[in-house]
C-alpha cells in the first residue's frame, strides 16, 4: 500500500493519500487545506485520486475538499449523520475566525462497514461516533493502518464539546471498534503524530483497557 500522510494548513490537520502500487487509484482523505500541496503530492506518485474520503464533517477537516473535487472529478464521501455539519461549515469557520472555502454537497454517503476498494486494496469504513454524530475510521487490515480522524489521538480523544460531540459514544466506539483491533495497527491521527493500538490500549488516560 502507498501512504503519504502530512499536515495540512490551517489547524495542522493530517491528510492522507491511500494508493494502490498496481493500479494507481488513490483516496484523499481529509483534505483539509492547501489543496494544491495535496494535488502535487498525488502527481508526484503517478496516482488518479477515485475518491475523497472524510472522517467528518468539520471545516479543518474539508477546507479543500472542493478544490480536490473540481481538479480531480472524484466523488466527496461522508457518512450521513454528519450532513449537518456540513451544512454548517461557514458558521464554523467564522466561529474559529478561518476564511471559508465553499464546498459542494458530499456526493456519496458512507455506511458503517462499507468496503472501501482502491484498486486491488481493500479497506473497511467504520462509523465511529462521539466526535461528532457522523465520524468514521478507516481500517486498512492487511496494512496494519487505521485512519482515525479526530476519534482517537496519541494519549487522547477527540473533543466531544463542539457541534453533536458526545463522550459516552466516543468512549464506546474507542473500545468497541478501535481497541478490538490487532494491537500492532498503527493509528494516523486527524492532527499529531501516529500512535498504535497497543500503546493506546495501555497508556491512553481518558479510554484504557
Amino acid at each position: 500500500m502507498i501512504r503519504k500522510t502530512f499536515s495540512v494548513p490551517p489547524l495542522g490537520c493530517n491528510c492522507s493519500i491511500i494508493g494502490d502500487p498496481i493500479t494507481k487509484q488513490a483516496i484523499v482523505v481529509d483534505p483539509g487545506g492547501a489543496p494544491e500541496r495535496i494535488l502535487q503530492e498525488v502527481r508526484a506518485m503517478g496516482l488518479t485520486v477515485v475518491s475523497i474520503v472524510h472522517t467528518h464533517a468539520h471545516f479543518d477537516h474539508f477546507l479543500a475538499s472542493g478544490a480536490m473535487k473540481q481538479a480531480t472529478g472524484a466523488a466527496l464521501c461522508l457518512h450521513p449523520d454528519d450532513f449537518p455539519l456540513w451544512d454548517i461549515l461557514e458558521m464554523q469557520c467564522r466561529m474559529f475566525g478561518v476564511p471559508y472555502v465553499p464546498a459542494p454537497p458530499p456526493d456519496y454517503w458512507l455506511k458503517d462497514e462499507e468496503r472501501l476498494a482502491i484498486g486491488e486494496l481493500e479497506g473497511i469504513a467504520l462509523h465511529t461516533p462521539g466526535h461528532t454524530p457522523g465520524s468514521m475510521c478507516f481500517h486498512f487490515p492487511a496494512a496494519k493502518v487505521v485512519l482515525a480522524g479526530d476519534t482517537l489521538f496519541r494519549g487522547g480523544i477527540g473533543r466531544t464539546d463542539l457541534w453533536g460531540g458526545d463522550f459516552d459514544a466516543i468512549e464506546q466506539s474507542i473500545r468497541e471498534r478501535l481497541y478490538t483491533l490487532d494491537e500492532q495497527t498503527a493509528v494516523v491521527t486527524g492532527h499529531g503524530p501516529e500512535t498504535e493500538i497497543g500503546r493506546e490500549r495501555e497508556t491512553n488516560s481518558f479510554v484504557r483497557v
